[in-house]
């Protein structure tokens, strides 16, 4: 088990770290040939599921990048599939879902599924296979947030503007309301499986809330994401793409120990605006990944500065690694940032 010391432990717990934390969202998986050449064969979600297979892709990263943490190779719609819902990942273009769920009959039918009966034998088999080789480096586990998942299942795969997701909040919203309550606690059974086999901390990814306004994010979405994280035990990290307009709810009223902030927006205005109680973490630009050296060193650095205006910080993109990101650029950043302690920096 990782001790409280371990620097993304301690910049969770509002301290500083003598060097920033830095780890990559989507590091474990497609950049890497190691990845690739181990999914030889194997379909997606097979991959997730399979203990030893998901085990070693969660720790590739660790092992070439030297990252302050593991993230737990997995899918956001893999609890739905654990859940019994018929869902496939089609190469190219995502999630999915052969019935999807448009109607009250429809929520009627899903939110039958008690959550409490998955089946999560092989998450929890692959996070033990996992800490026990890390050992002091903590696993952060994972979800989808309530919103996300509701996305792809109304829609039936995924979507530019979810459209129909966000037209049922207000033409029925007691049907919204039971799906997005169901979601989340199949969101939180996921994250429950991971904490409790060894995950040292989680996070919640909503990738979709930046098509809301304020107004809906804080009526229909905010309640069903706190619930999915309220009392954990271990911290919350929050994270949605295109929050800007409303990332102050994103600290789900001092349930997050950090927030997630995407490249658009300034670390440090992000920190005024998240205020002194809560990390940040973020925001390399994941285009700049491909920009020459000397450009993405400049950029890392101006987030390492703009990241000291928060209580502390953890280094991040501001999305995923993109899958032809060449690996040796976040090996370079890691080292970058490693190699200036928080000292060297006041």
């Amino acid at each position: 088990m990782p001790s409280p010391s371990a620097p993304l432990l301690r910049a969770l717990a509002g301290d500083r770290p003598e060097q920033t934390p830095v780890w990559f969202m989507r590091q474990a998986g497609r950049s890497l040939p190691e990845y690739r050449e181990l999914r030889v064969g194997t379909r997606m979600l097979d991959a997730c599921l399979t203990p030893d297979l998901a085990a070693e892709i969660t720790l590739q990263p660790v092992r070439r990048h030297g990252v302050d943490a593991a993230v737990f190779f997995s899918d956001i719609v893999i609890p739905l599939r654990l859940a019994g819902v018929d869902v496939v990942i089609e190469p190219g273009r995502g999630p999915v879902f052969a019935e999807p769920v448009r109607t009250r009959a429809d929520v009627d039918r899903i939110t039958a599924i008690d959550p409490d009966a998955l089946d999560t034998t092989a998450i929890a088999e692959a996070v033990r296979i996992v800490t026990a080789e890390l050992g002091e480096t903590p696993l952060i586990g994972f979800a989808g947030a309530p919103f996300t998942l509701a996305a792809y299942l109304v829609e039936g795969g995924p979507s530019k503007e979810h459209l129909r997701a966000r037209a049922m909040m207000h033409t029925d919203p007691e049907a919204w309301d039971r799906l997005a309550g169901w979601l989340s606690r199949i969101s939180r059974r996921f994250l429950e499986a991971q904490r409790d086999a060894g995950a040292a901390t989680v996070q919640l990814f909503d990738s979709w809330a930046g098509s809301l306004n304020p107004a809906d994010y804080r009526a229909f979405i905010a309640p069903h994401s706190k619930a999915a994280v309220t009392d954990l035990g271990i911290p919350v990290i929050h994270f949605g793409v295109g929050t800007g307009p409303f990332l102050g709810d994103m600290r789900l009223d001092g349930i997050a120990s950090a927030v997630g902030v995407d490249w658009r927006q300034p670390l440090d205005e992000a920190a005024r605006v998240l205020g002194p109680d809560v990390t940040v973490q973020g925001n390399i630009d994941p285009a700049l990944l491909s920009a020459p050296w000397d450009v993405l060193e400049a950029h890392v650095l101006d987030v390492l500065e703009r990241g000291r205006a928060a209580r502390a910080h953890i280094l991040n993109l501001g999305h995923g690694v993109p899958p032809e990101t060449d690996p040796d650029q976040l090996t370079r950043i890691v080292e970058l940032v490693h190699s200036r302690s928080d000292a060297a920096r006041a």
